[in-house]
């Protein structure tokens, strides 16, 4: 990685002010830690703990089916999408302190409008296996992202956005398996030796904490087939292929370097992995439709690209896109470049640099 004069040279090249290079700067900063990576390691990574669990609810879906599987499983898909419940105390007992909600009147369940059509799968990646849910039916990937992820609140999920990483989930079916056998080996404990156990328990996150994806079918990015040249039915299939190799690069990122976040180098990495894991090579006309800057130097509005605007000033906005157009191109020259076959290195060597570097002419050797 360049230092950081460099980097800010750059950005004066694209016209940012001295304000707006300190903006971009930050925005821009590298967090990952890449230090860690040793490249005799043998990938796939080994699955966190929470894996097991999640294939005895595979194993029970194929017997009495996914949604009715995560339904007694998942305490949120128990709870209708209705605005304001996540300030209610039943709610609140039920999602942060583990109440049973078989008697809890507003504990109606979940609806989805086609819950047959909801999918459960195991994905082996280069950070291990991953429990992924997809969703057959756009609305019901919403609800199942409003209910996950903003605590059954009605909140907006954006058009283009077509999966969700859930990480951090306090799974209180698992913290109730951990109950159960601790309770076996300790039949004479009471009440106050569990609630002691349980402190013990909480900083142990890897114990009852999960991480997993929600994925929807439809069109990547929002973007229609006729835009990318396809039939509706292959680019269905693309679309799928792109957008799980994304999260499972965000996924690879996170347990080996450390960070994922709602960052432009993040979504420029995901989408070179998704794309090439799903069609062989780059294709950075797809990247700059995903993001919005098809027609750059114009914006349409509603690509992805402002999902990840943060804080940013118009100008230092604007300058961002003349960056991510350059990254994408000078991406799609360095394919052609590209000798290493290890996955992760490559991966790696993406995650060392800043999307300034990506955008730098003269990176293109």
């Amino acid at each position: 990685m360049k230092s950081r004069e460099y980097r800010a040279h750059i950005l004066a090249s694209y016209g940012a002010s001295a304000g707006e290079i300190e903006e971009l700067l930050a925005y821009n900063e590298n967090v990952f830690d890449c230090s860690s990576l040793d490249i005799s390691s043998k990938f796939p990574l080994a699955p966190e703990s929470h894996v097991a669990t999640w294939e005895e609810y595979l194993t029970q879906a194929e017997e009495i089916g996914v949604f009715s599987t995560l339904q007694n499983k998942l305490v949120q898909l128990r709870f209708p999408i209705q605005e304001g419940i996540s300030q209610t105390e039943i709610y609140r007992e039920a999602t942060r302190k583990g109440k049973l909600t078989n008697e809890i009147e507003q504990a109606t369940g979940l609806q989805l409008k086609e819950p047959e059509k909801l999918e459960l799968i195991i994905h082996q990646c280069l950070a291990g296996a991953i429990p992924v849910i997809i969703a057959g039916n756009r609305a019901d990937f919403v609800s199942l992202v409003q209910a996950i992820t903003m605590r059954n609140e009605p909140k907006e999920v954006p058009a283009s956005m077509g999966a969700c990483m859930v990480g951090g989930y306090n799974n209180w079916d698992r913290i109730r398996q951990y109950r159960q056998q601790w309770q076996n080996n300790h039949p004479d404990s009471t009440e106050i030796d569990w609630n002691a156990e349980f402190k013990r328990l909480i900083p142990r996150k890897e114990l009852y904490q999960d991480r997993f994806i929600i994925l929807s079918q439809g069109f990547y990015s929002n973007v229609s087939a006729a835009d990318v040249g396809l039939t509706e039915a292959e680019w269905l299939e693309i679309s799928l292929k792109v957008r799980l190799e994304h999260e499972c690069t965000h996924y690879f990122t996170k347990r080996q370097f450390g960070s994922m976040r709602n960052n432009l180098l993040d979504e420029f990495i995901a989408d070179y992995q998704g794309i090439v894991a799903a069609t062989g090579c780059y294709r950075d006309d797809w990247f700059l439709r995903f993001m919005g800057l098809e027609s750059f130097p114009n914006y349409r509005r509603g690509g992805r690209l402002e999902n990840y605007r943060d804080n940013l000033s118009e100008n230092s906005f604007k300058i961002l896109q003349s960056l991510v157009v350059a990254a994408a191109r000078n991406m799609k020259e360095m394919e052609s470049k590209q000798t290493n076959n290890n996955p992760a290195v490559s991966l790696a060597a993406l995650c060392n640099m800043t999307l300034e570097e990506l955008a730098a002419i003269d990176r293109v050797q």
